[in-house]
């Protein structure tokens, strides 16, 4: 059966709402585009976005409610559904996996009692597989509320779990402190974060994160990945190239008599 038309916010939130939402929408040329720090300006209001914040989104831009959810729903930093005051995140991404995020996330899993997506009893944790944090030399990485833990281990994202559901204050390795996934919806959705210190605190990439970013810039180092081919070649030589593995002739089917590529044939062939 079709759904009834979405529960309005009460009348003080909406205008509280509105007044933001003019705030955000004046940012940009086109209205449309102030769409998904929209989203997160309702997702602030009750933890995930809403039917209701659905069609406030719509009101506000012009749209239906089929273009909002559309949107809404293609992003994973949306929620559909009520969710925890923290949204732990274990990268399971391929580095961070062999690395030991497969062996956090399954040890999360069984001893917070909950699934992928799934939040704990006391409402406090959700617990999710995320793909790539881009902090690749942090291996492995875990997210809560999209700040950084890096290089953890089973035992230190158990503990990292059993603080946040204590209440006790816990320190991301780098960026602003940790706050509740409302608070850090409403700043995504470009709103200061009035916190003491807050926006001064930041993070950095790691050196191998940064290695090609030197290189761009001319500066001179130790900026080699991996070690040169040739064992001859100083290590300490100012490099003049970033060299790589990809960087000489490598054998092929087309230069290796061993290995010949052979006709393409057709699937079942």
């Amino acid at each position: 059966m079709p759904q009834m038309p979405a529960p309005d916010y009460p009348a003080d939130v909406r205008a509280r709402l509105e007044a933001d939402a003019a705030e955000v929408v004046a940012r940009y040329p086109d209205s449309r585009s102030a769409l998904l720090p929209l989203l997160h300006l309702v997702q602030s209001e009750e933890g995930h976005v809403t039917r209701t914040g659905v069609q406030f989104c719509a009101d506000v831009l012009g749209l239906t409610s089929a273009e909002v959810t559309a949107v809404a729903t293609f992003y994973s930093m949306y929620r559909r559904k009520p969710s925890g005051d923290y949204q732990v995140g274990v990268c399971t991404n391929t580095l961070c996996a062999v690395l030991g995020g497969d062996a956090i996330f399954d040890a999360l899993k069984e001893h917070l009692g909950v699934g992928n997506g799934e939040t704990t009893a006391d409402g406090k944790v959700t617990l999710e597989h995320i793909e790539c944090n881009a902090a690749c030399d942090f291996a492995p990485v875990v997210m809560v509320n999209w700040e950084f833990f890096d290089n953890q281990t089973v035992e230190s994202a158990k503990r990292l779990v059993d603080e946040l559901r204590a209440g006790a204050q816990v320190t991301p390795t780098r960026g602003a402190p940790l706050c509740d996934f409302k608070a850090t919806a409403r700043v995504l959705a470009g709103f200061r974060d009035e916190r003491p210190g807050a926006t001064e605190a930041g993070g950095s990439a790691g050196p191998a994160s940064l290695a090609g970013l030197r290189l761009a810039k001319g500066e001179t180092g130790p900026a080699t990945v991996v070690a040169p081919r040739n064992p001859d070649i100083p290590q300490d030589r100012p490099p003049t190239t970033h060299e790589s593995r990809h960087d000489a002739p490598q054998p092929s089917s087309a230069s290796d008599p061993h290995h010949p590529a052979g006709p393409v044939t057709e699937e079942g062939e």
